[in-house]
């Protein structure tokens, strides 16, 4: 996900509020928002991976 395209989603998001928003820019709202959503999930399922668990010894 690239900044131009969380800008674009603020950008939709800040319209949708004042103006309301076409279909196109629904669909492309939606399309948009997938991207971030699974590029958060990869994001966060990559550091849940790189977690090592270390038991103290006694």
């Amino acid at each position: 996900m690239t900044d131009q395209e969380i800008q674009r989603i603020n950008e939709l998001a800040r319209k949708a509020k004042t103006q309301g928003l076409t279909p196109e820019e629904e669909a492309e709202r939606a399309k948009l928002r997938r991207a971030y959503i699974d590029a958060m999930k990869a994001s966060l399922k990559s550091q849940l991976d790189n977690i090592r668990f270390v038991d103290k010894e006694d």
